[in-house]
């Protein structure tokens, strides 16, 4: 019998797409880092380059392939050897990436990430490990969420139960609920290759949340692909509004924000919940996606313009400085000139925070890629420009209105002793301020540090980006 391989290899993990995406290349970092290979921030220092891709959108998936290219070049100069593809573009296209791509030395799906040290040496040292074979991972498990927790110990689920090993340094981090989705939207492939629905169970999120505070962490970002419906497959939907109290208990735990809400799943409990624990912030995912209730049943979903500022209206009661953001679809098949208008006065009526705008595409395999009566791409790229531009005049004057509001910023930039930034103070996020895409705040005159929370008056804003002043 051969002895067991310990030569000491480094990896470098580049993580696109999403934050679930963060936690899979973490626990993927985890299972290497126990397999014996070295960590490394920079893919150019690396024996191996693990990119994990995104294959959401087209524009996702062209920047995954771009990004894949990019690092292959490294095998032309320097340490780098070998580059491998992992994560939802490799799941989703597996065996035809790896034919369209032959820059990437092996493209391996989420049943490999048990395995891949052994899977990363054996490509190293020349060998080959056969291309991921899509298939609907919906038909992994049983279509009874009732039925799915002792089902699901043999079935891959990225982020769900093995150790991390953090890749970032900043003040938060994401942390995984559940994996997959039930929903059928007629845009989204994402249930094909993420599979059904399964909620992490309370013991697992609140040990790995202990673990994520002892590495200073203070602020947990839950994700999945849809937090409403957490609990729903071991038998409690109000599991969620237990989470949150413990999770907030948590030593070195100050905050906790909830991602991903479906609009019609949202319970009034659950309402309840977030706002009962001062630690949850006051910050509210919802994914309307468009306002006009006819689209929306195209789309395989449900409320419009009335239910949706009703619920907006229900949060606002709740909690009146509440930040709220979401996403919205426009030129999906049969969209009308009038359903564009009335998303228009939808969103001038919300006055929401942040609104990301994102042109419909054909993705593969969804029911709105066989659907009739198509938006012209030119059509689609007017109606995006003119919804775009309202966004962005709508969300600075939303900002504006903060003006005057005392707000906790959670710092996650300081200036450095001695050069021109000190002048400009720290950066980091109020509590109605998401990770990466909404918004931050500067506060001017302090030299708080990263990870520290200062209390300040909003005094001006730029653009959805907030100035202000210490309390």
């Amino acid at each position: 019998m051969p002895a067991p391989d310990t030569t000491t290899r480094s990896v470098a993990v580049v993580t696109l797409g999403c934050t679930r995406n963060d936690v899979d290349s973490e626990e993927l970092a985890g299972r290497l880092a126990a397999g014996g290979w070295t960590l490394v921030d920079d893919a150019a220092e690396a024996d191996v380059a693990v990119v994990n891709t995104c294959g959401f959108v087209e524009q996702a998936k062209k920047d995954s392939i771009d990004s894949l290219l990019e690092v292959s070049t490294l095998k032309e100069h320097g340490r780098t050897q070998k580059v491998v593809a992992v994560g939802c573009l490799a799941e989703r296209y597996g065996q035809t990436l790896a034919d369209e791509l032959p820059e990437a030395d092996a493209v391996l799906g989420f049943d490999t990430y048990a395995d891949m040290s052994t899977h990363l040496r054996t490509i190293l040292d020349g060998g080959s490990v056969p291309s991921h074979v899509p298939s609907d991972r919906r038909k992994l498990l049983p279509l009874s969420p009732a039925t799915r927790q002792v089902a699901s110990a043999d079935v891959a689920l990225p982020g769900h139960s093995a150790p991390r090993a953090r890749l970032g340094t900043g003040p938060w981090a994401p942390l995984k609920i559940a994996s997959g989705c039930d929903r059928r939207c007629a845009f989204c492939a994402i249930p094909m290759f993420r599979g059904s629905f399964v909620s992490r169970r309370p013991t697992d999120v609140i040990e790995e949340a202990r673990w994520l505070a002892a590495e200073g962490v203070r602020e947990l970002f839950l994700v999945s692909e849809n937090s409403t419906s957490y609990g729903k497959d071991l038998g409690d939907l109000g599991l969620m509004d237990a989470l949150l109290p413990e999770l907030a208990d948590i030593e070195g735990i100050e905050r906790v924000r909830v991602s991903y809400l479906q609009p019609a799943e949202v319970r009034p409990g659950l309402l309840d919940a977030m706002v009962a624990v001062p630690e949850v912030m006051p910050w509210f995912d919802l994914s309307f996606q468009h306002a006009s209730a006819p689209l929306l049943r195209r789309m395989r979903r449900f409320g419009g313009t009335e239910s949706f500022l009703g619920l907006i209206d229900d949060v606002r009661r709740r909690s009146p400085l509440a930040g709220i953001r979401s996403n919205v679809i426009v030129g999906f098949p049969g969209e009308t000139e009038d359903e564009v208008d009335e998303l228009a006065a939808f969103l001038t009526a919300a006055r929401l925070d942040v609104v990301g705008v994102f042109g419909y595409s054909d993705e593969d395999g969804t029911e709105g890629e066989l659907l009739p009566d198509k938006v012209a791409a030119e059509e689609i790229a007017e109606r995006v420009a003119r919804i775009t531009d309202l966004v962005e005049e709508l969300t600075a004057q939303r900002a504006e209105d903060r003006i005057g509001e005392t707000v906790r910023v959670l710092v996650e930039e300081a200036a450095e002793a001695g050069d021109e930034g000190r002048d400009r103070g720290v950066v980091g996020r109020a509590e109605h301020q998401g990770p990466d895409v909404d918004g931050t705040t500067r506060v001017t005159g302090t030299s708080a540090r990263v990870g520290e929370t200062v209390v300040a008056t909003v005094v001006g804003t730029e653009g959805i980006d907030l100035v202000a002043e210490p309390t």
